[in-house]
């Protein structure tokens, strides 16, 4: 008979697997590794990610590597920037190729440009181009334009981007510091190297390791690539098969994790693009009805989400002034229990010693709930 999980089953699951329920201690490129990465398309926002999960984490545990080459940032999944190490961009990229190729052709801007050219020419100009340092696309475009007449060079720096494995280079992304955008490519980066092959099923395991119990359109959210479906049919022998109390088949690994749906969750602050909010086609085992009812799809910047017991219960930001520092916390339709506003703010002063630690005064604001619309 198929086991039933209910909603609070599965996000312990997730949680337990995310590195969420308590910190761990795996060094940072192992618990990237454990991730399949993290999105990192902002400079800093993801070392909160990194904080939430991993006991002791300062910036330069992650900062230190992307300087010394051991962790680097380039496109992957759902063709955003990620955080991976060296061994997953080279083994990933080529698997999520499809996922670029379509942002690619299908853009509304840059499809058509570059429809009908000489991509395999395009490439081999843009490794050349590349090569010598790390250019910002301003000084690919301008590099490219006299080689590509009457082409659009926006269009050839984006074509090149979504062909060849870019890694977005420091000192942008390192904590504290600032730098262009300015990108090369991973051989130019790390030295040409042999990549393992890895397969669509071994990614679809190492997903379902980080992001399970899963169904095959969570794994297509999370990597951005379709027609799984006839992937992961084969590998049911070899996977548990549950089902979700809406009747959802969902398959995991049969020595995962699936702690007691009562397991403890304690707040936890997720940063703006963080992997457990974007990774399900379901996102329901995580985000609550009051998060839906903020209309977050329209803001930008993207809100950064408090959970509390395992569930989006609200969301915060800091602001800065001077040598003062402080945090608030918006709570969704109701103000938190005085249990959990207690956790909360320790959680939060605790974060700020992270984020700001020579700041002279550190405050942790609760707002007003926020009804949403």
């Amino acid at each position: 008979m198929t086991q039933i999980l209910s909603r609070r089953a599965l996000n312990r699951a997730t949680l337990e697997r995310q590195l969420l329920l308590r910190r761990s201690e795996l060094p940072v490129a192992d618990a990237v590794e454990h991730l399949v990465g993290l999105q990192a398309q902002t400079p800093h926002s993801w070392y909160v990610g990194l904080w939430s999960r991993l006991a002791g984490f300062v910036p330069g545990r992650a900062g230190g590597p992307l300087t010394e080459r051991t962790l680097i940032r380039i496109a992957l999944m759902r063709s955003t920037i990620h955080l991976v190490t060296p061994r997953d961009a080279r083994a990933l990229r080529p698997l999520i190729q499809p996922v670029l190729d379509r942002d690619l052709y299908r853009n509304h801007t840059h499809g058509k440009p570059i429809a009908d050219l000489d991509m395999a020419k395009l490439v081999a100009d843009g490794i050349e181009l590349l090569a010598p340092r790390p250019l910002t696309n301003k000084q690919l475009a301008e590099l490219l334009g006299p080689r590509w007449p009457g082409r659009s060079p926006a269009s050839l720096v984006y074509a090149i981007r979504n062909q060849v494995p870019l890694v977005q280079v420091p000192p942008r992304g390192v904590w504290g510091r600032s730098g262009p955008i300015a990108h090369t490519s991973i051989d130019a980066w790390l030295g040409p190297a042999a990549t393992e092959p890895v397969s669509l099923e071994q990614m679809i395991l190492r997903y379902l390791a980080a992001f399970g119990p899963a169904d095959v359109k969570d794994v297509q959210m999370w990597s951005g690539l379709t027609r799984l479906r006839e992937i992961v049919e084969p590998m049911r022998p070899d996977l548990v098969v549950l089902t979700d109390t809406d009747g959802r088949e969902l398959f995991d690994l049969p020595d995962a994790p699936r702690p007691d749906p009562e397991t403890p969750a304690p707040p936890r602050f997720l940063y703006d693009f963080d992997n457990l909010l974007l990774s399900h086609a379901d996102r329901s085992r995580v985000l609550t009805e009051a998060h839906g009812r903020q209309g977050y799809r329209t803001q930008r910047p993207a809100p950064q989400i408090l959970l509390v017991d395992g569930f989006t219960a609200g969301d915060w930001t800091i602001d800065r002034a001077g040598a003062s520092v402080t945090i608030t916390v918006r709570p969704y339709d109701r103000p938190l229990s005085a249990r959990d506003a207690e956790a909360v703010a320790a959680e939060a002063s605790a974060l700020l010693q992270f984020t700001d630690p020579g700041s002279e005064k550190a405050d942790v604001v609760f707002a007003a709930p926020a009804s949403g619309a």
